[in-house]
């Protein structure tokens, strides 16, 4: 394939184009994504596709406050790590670390629009130049074996899938994505340690652990009912 084509055949696969029309991809994505998260086998291959949404959010809202991104690391337990320089104190450092938990709920929200919208392949197309960026700042084997696998998957569905399936892949991620959020927000609330991110913005602030809890609860809610209000009409309408 030479320059031209190969130019004309990723632009054919950027442009938005119309998500399906019948309900029921809605309905697969939905039970896709549940699954994923319930089931623990499917659960524990995958998770660290939230855990690097996490520490990406950490390292973007760090940047836009004036902060240097060195590096991020996600662990073979599936915790994770990024490393922002600057002030040791202060709002960019208190918002950077805040936006760890928030980051997947408010990806998975923006994802269900999109998707619905016939934005897939330009999202996948977005999700794909990130994690290869990303690759940059990975600072462990395990983290560049994460990020790659999951840079795969979504170049595959990007290169080779049809509009519908991005579009139902998307949707399922995104899904995915806000699930997973909830589930890694309720393991912090019910076993967090004093090195996570509420206990950490408690040293900060001077700010109760519980308050930031209820901080991230409120933000979850948020994009769970903005995802649901476009959600709805496909699912009660099917």
């Amino acid at each position: 394939m030479d320059l031209e084509n190969l130019a004309r055949a990723v632009w054919e696969r950027i442009v938005p184009s119309a998500a399906p029309e019948n309900a029921w991809w809605v309905l697969t994505a939905l039970a896709a994504a549940l699954a994923v998260v319930v089931l623990p086998p499917l659960w524990h291959l995958v998770r660290p596709a939230v855990t690097i949404v996490h520490e990406l959010g950490h390292a973007i809202v760090g940047i836009l406050v004036g902060r240097r991104f060195t590096g991020f690391v996600v662990s073979a337990d599936m915790s994770g790590l990024a490393v922002t320089v600057g002030p040791r104190r202060g709002f960019g450092r208190v918002v950077s670390t805040w936006a760890g938990y928030p980051a997947p709920a408010i990806l998975g929200a923006v994802g269900v629009q999109i998707a619905l919208h016939g934005w897939a392949p330009t999202a996948l197309f977005a999700a794909l130049v990130v994690l290869v960026i990303s690759l940059v700042f990975t600072r462990s084997l395990h983290t560049v074996l994460a990020v790659l696998a999951t840079a795969v998957a979504v170049g595959t569905a990007w290169w080779w899938g049809s509009p519908a399936v991005a579009a139902l892949l998307t949707l399922a991620a995104s899904v995915f994505a806000l699930f997973g959020a909830w589930r890694h927000l309720g393991a912090v609330i019910t076993g967090g340690g004093r090195g996570d991110d509420p206990a950490q913005l408690a040293q900060l602030t001077g700010v109760p652990t519980w308050i930031w809890h209820l901080l991230y609860v409120a933000v979850l809610a948020a994009c769970s009912w903005w995802a649901w209000t476009a959600l709805a009409p496909q699912v009660l309408g099917a």
